[in-house]
């Protein structure tokens, strides 16, 4: 929903084009390398929220392009965008692919889990570097606000090089430990209630 509420408080700072909204929004996030939207997300994202009733296309444009028409902000969106700033952001940082890999891996036989780890770590490394080369280029005089975002995204990085350690450092206790019980619900209808039954 990011994208969409994103949009919502660019419009509510001015009217813009389509074009506008995705240069603006690439330029908030600190780059398409960071957080690349397509036009088609965007355009699509700007329809339905047309069909909400949360923006709409300026009265005086009426060109039919979808490239060429400027929208503008309602009531409705204005409203959903300060209920949006004004709601906590909540990641899910339980919901992890990498912890699903390493969980599956290592009651198959074919699949070396000491690997994945250094798979892992790699990819893990390349991305600490390559934001903290981009990072050493900003000029904090004029642009903090992306060095704070991208020492949030370094922080994280090196937490989960810190994970990782400590994964590997355990790894033969938690593969020798049994799999996560599956839970599984009676299929079917439910059985008759025996004391309903006695008393027919």
């Amino acid at each position: 929903m990011t994208v969409r509420h994103s949009l919502l408080g660019l419009l509510a700072q001015q009217p813009r084009y389509g074009y506008e909204l995705r240069a603006a929004f690439t330029a908030l996030a600190g780059g398409s390398e960071n957080w690349n939207v397509t036009p088609a997300q965007i355009y699509t994202t700007l329809n339905r929220m047309r069909e909400s009733g949360l923006v709409d296309i300026e009265s005086s444009d009426d060109n039919p392009s979808s490239e060429k028409r400027k929208f503008i902000i309602t009531p409705a969106g204005l409203e959903e965008f300060n209920r949006w700033l004004l709601t906590e952001v909540r990641d899910e940082p339980q919901q992890d692919a990498f912890y699903l890999k390493l969980m599956l891996s290592r009651d198959l036989d074919f699949v070396d889990t000491s690997r994945l780890i250094q798979i892992q770590r790699n990819g893990l490394y390349r991305d600490l570097h390559r934001i903290t080369q981009s990072r050493e280029k900003l000029d904090q005089r004029t642009e903090l606000a992306r060095i704070m975002i991208m020492d949030k995204a370094i922080m994280h990085l090196e937490a989960d090089l810190r994970w990782l350690d400590m994964v590997e450092s355990r790894l033969e206790e938690v593969v020798n430990q049994p799999p996560p019980e599956v839970m599984l619900r009676p299929r079917g209808r439910p059985q008759k209630n025996s004391s309903v039954s006695d008393r027919n």
